[in-house]
């Protein structure tokens, strides 16, 4: 039995999310949210408040021990791109992508 939580739409790259997400996945949920709290990347933000509902749910849908509770899977999609444009000399416009991620954060009890 696992607990899962979703992050749709987040406004950071997934290559950004995913580096951050191989620091955290297998760990114990307390580990995990002390690495996240101390790692200065702009993903912790989201990812801190992905594994608190994960846990969250996890207590209150499937009733698991919080205690033993580890980073079972995560991963990072890439959602829709937003496409702007910059304007540059001589009349041009280059492209800018402005990424976004889901999420998926799933934690499980330890046997």
């Amino acid at each position: 039995m696992e607990a899962k939580a979703y992050l749709k739409y987040a406004r950071i790259s997934p290559r950004k999310v995913g580096i951050v997400l191989d620091l955290i996945r297998g760990k114990d949920v307390a580990e995990a949210k002390a690495i996240l709290k101390s790692t200065p990347k702009s993903a912790s933000e989201y990812l801190v408040k992905l594994l608190d509902s994960a846990v969250a749910n996890a207590d209150h849908n499937f009733q698991m021990d919080v205690s033993k509770l580890y980073v079972n899977e995560c991963f990072c999609c890439p959602g829709p791109i937003q496409k702007r444009i910059m304007p540059r000399a001589q009349g041009r416009a280059y492209r800018i992508n402005k990424r976004t991620s889901h999420v998926t954060l799933s934690v499980k009890e330890r046997d």
